[in-house]
């Protein structure tokens, strides 16, 4: 056992009494909790050392304040902070990140500078204009002024009296005295390729490097977004495949997807099926269960066991994980880990427990990144016993969310022998809701519908509006939010789940967007991104009953609530595990190394898009691997060996290494139990859920409390599928 886990072994009869508490029906009262037991501090970015204490790093989320000569001895600086919300960052409905400015300054009495009595700090673009208020700062100290949401952007101090900034609350205030301190935003580093950059991407493939192997084909680059001539001529060094290649057997037409019912002590046979369907005006050749895209939706009750008979009918070894379940480990679907490959003819039977209700999905846990990609995935509601556990609504819609990556001939051939794609991820260009690329609803005026949302793409994260209508949080992963809250967008990584409420008040069409800011890396600017995943065509009819008053209530959740009580006390506790997550590479061509370390003088928060495709295409296992890794030993990966028991409540700190080549964010999954979101970058949660799959944002942290009440052994794991194949993955033991 280690020593962290030595540590919250200690911890059962804290969490055993707590529990106690609420069994007999005390609620734990958190806002009259003693000092002790609040939350802690959260950490500054720009204190020295402070990211490992759990705050971001500083070189992405702290910005230093700059004197101008008139006040040459002030100093000052910005810390960018998560602003509170259920999402690791927060984000606008059209994607720009939003931070929560604090700036701290050491400055001479502001009289002494003139007629002034004040200092107020503003927010710009770099072409100050528009320029936005933020707040008044005092001379010496700290003070949150206000939310920033540039994608680029400018933090200026001025010196104001009260006549000139008492009513700059209002949208045309600008400054009007003198300036003292500013600075510029990490991401102003991100500037257009020199010169020498542009003459070396301009080259043909020098020899010795990657040809050109016209069976890949090209990948169309966004609209307006350039890339070097010799990035889009690297391909990878494996064998390009496609499903079909080879095939003889049986390839049946896709069918929507059905709802199969099941209860307690119920079967369902699942097989893996070559299927074509039509995507737009291609015929596309993929997997579906049971010859769904996606597979078939299974409802279950909360508590129940059934068993899945499964046969794989495709010519890939694979198998089954049932994503976010606490089941018995036998059955978690991991080859080489919990069971043996299922090879193709082969059968494999799989008991499924049902202990928490909520949304699952399941999927391939052998070469995902082509077995996803082309289908084999389905979801799973897991139905609660309060039949009041959401709230009413007019209807339900399960929604998985995906993207193809589509070439000049059709699907981009996968890697055979290995995953392609391992630096970013294999980013989509074609957006697919629930398979297909034209999802639509029809619901009538006045409708509430609750929206279960899947993201089951191997690489991308989704930020997900309706046009403006109004949305409502209510769940995640493994079950519901202490309070249903309200979102302008729902921010969803790779294999997380969300759980919305949506109201339609006007006849009408409403879109589905996935809005973000993509980075054109060459020209070093962001641009936006929108897509259209859908519509939701409003009638004229009302919809009955009338449910304005209970939506717009925003109601606690008590039984998580209830479940959450007894772990408070842990949350102040010190940090038991750390992981720290990085990336090295071995053998890239001289044209990828330069233009990655001229990129790398700022990574964003969040990589929405790939607008480096062919770049992105020839990275492989080979060249590029992905690394979990334990700081206090220095191992990493599958080395890394933890052992906890049944009972053990662990705090663990994971953080994304800014040193490295290149970084973005992952989605980090924990098979076979459930976490709560304490902090990320330092900045506490105040809203939990139970967890499956968090977010770590590019350079930053999150500190999660993971309740092992399942014995097996176990993976964690990025769940960006071409991370997983890079070998960002370990295995943790939990004892009976």
């Amino acid at each position: 056992m280690t020593a962290g886990a030595r540590r919250s072994s200690g911890r059962r009869a804290i969490r055993a009494a707590a529990a106690a508490l609420v069994a007999g029906g005390a609620l734990w009262l958190w806002a009259c909790a003693p000092p002790e037991m609040q939350p802690p501090q959260e950490a500054s970015p720009c204190t020295p050392g402070a990211a490992r204490g759990g705050a971001a790093n500083p070189d992405l989320y702290c910005m230093a304040l700059f004197p101008t000569p008139r006040v040459p001895e002030a100093t000052g600086t910005v810390e960018l902070r998560r602003p509170p919300g259920p999402f690791s960052m927060g984000v606008t409905p059209d994607g720009r990140l939003l931070y929560d400015a604090v700036i701290s300054t050491d400055l001479p009495p502001p009289s002494t500078l003139g007629p002034y009595d004040r200092y107020v700090a503003w927010a710009s673009t770099q072409v100050l204009w528009p320029i936005e208020r933020l707040g008044e700062v005092p001379a010496r100290g700290r003070a949150e002024v206000g939310q920033v949401g540039f994608n680029k952007f400018l933090i200026l101090v001025t010196a104001e009296s009260g006549a000139e900034s008492g009513a700059a609350d209002g949208a045309d205030a600008e400054p009007a005295g003198p300036y003292v301190l500013r600075a510029q935003s990490p991401s102003s580093r991100m500037q257009p390729a020199d010169f020498l950059e542009f003459a070396l991407g301009a080259s043909r493939t020098a020899p010795g490097e990657m040809a050109m192997d016209d069976a890949w084909g090209n990948v169309p680059m966004p609209d307006g977004v350039m890339m070097l001539p010799s990035l889009m001529e690297l391909r990878p060094d494996v064998q390009p495949w496609l499903p079909g290649d080879g095939w003889e057997g049986e390839i049946v037409d896709s069918r929507p997807r059905e709802l199969v019912e099941l209860g307690d002590g119920d079967s369902l046979s699942l097989d893996a099926v070559y299927v074509r369907h039509r995507i737009g005006s291609r015929e596309i050749l993929g997997y579906g269960f049971n010859g769904q895209i996606p597979g078939p939706l299974l409802r279950v009750p909360e508590a129940a066991t059934v068993t899945i008979d499964f046969t794989n009918r495709i010519d890939w070894p694979t198998a089954i994980h049932w994503h976010g379940l606490r089941l018995d480990n036998r059955f978690d679907g991991v080859p080489g880990l919990t069971q043996d490959v299922v090879p193709p003819g082969g059968s494999f039977r799989y008991t499924l427990l049902f202990p928490d209700p909520g949304l699952y999905w399941y999927h391939p846990h052998h070469r995902e990144d082509v077995q996803q990609e082309l289908g084999l995935a389905g979801n799973i509601m897991v139905r609660a016993e309060d039949p009041d556990y959401f709230g009413p609504v007019h209807r339900e819609e399960i929604v998985m969310l995906d993207d193809l990556l589509v070439g000049e001939h059709g699907v981009v051939p996968f890697g055979f022998e290995r995953a392609t794609h391992a630096l970013m991820g294999r980013f989509g260009n074609t957006m697919l809701v629930n398979g297909k690329p034209d999802y639509a609803l029809d619901v009538e005026r006045g409708s509430v519908v609750r929206f279960h949302f899947t993201n089951a793409s191997n690489t991308r994260t989704f930020n997900l509006s309706f046009g403006g209508a109004p949305m409502k949080l209510v769940g995640t992963d493994v079950g519901n939010f202490e309070r249903e809250a309200w979102v302008e967008s729902v921010v969803m990584a790779p294999a997380e789940r969300y759980i919305v409420h949506v109201a339609f008040p006007e006849s009408g069409e409403v879109p589905l967007l996935n809005r973000v800011q993509g980075i054109d890396h060459i020209n070093g600017a962001f641009f936006p991104e929108e897509d259209t995943l859908g519509v939701v065509r409003v009638g004229a009819a009302d919809a009955a009953p009338e449910l304005t008053a209970t939506f717009e209530e925003l109601r606690g959740n008590g039984r998580a609530q209830d479940e959450i009580a007894p772990y408070r006390p842990l949350f102040d506790g010190p940090v038991d595990l750390e992981l720290e997550l990085d990336m090295t590479t071995q053998g890239l061509p001289l044209v990828v190394e330069r233009l990655m370390q001229v990129d790398s003088a700022y990574f964003h928060p969040i990589e929405w898009s790939g607008t480096m495709p062919m770049m992105n295409l020839m990275s492989t296992p080979e060249n590029v691997s992905w690394t979990l890794r334990e700081p206090s030993t220095g191992l990493e990966n599958e080395a890394i060996r933890w052992n906890f028991r049944v009972g053990d409540v662990v705090k663990l700190r994971i953080r994304s290494r800014r040193e490295t080549l290149h970084q973005m964010q992952h989605p980090i999954h924990i098979h076979g139990q459930r976490f709560l979101v304490l902090a990320t970058n330092g900045v506490a949660h105040d809203n939990l859920a139970w967890k499956d799959t968090a977010v770590v944002p590019v350079g930053g942290s999150l500190d999660l409390l993971l309740e092992l009440s399942n014995p097996g052994d176990w993976m964690l794991h990025c769940h960006i599928a071409e991370h997983l194949e890079a070998g960002m993955k370990m295995v943790f033991t939990v004892e009976p």
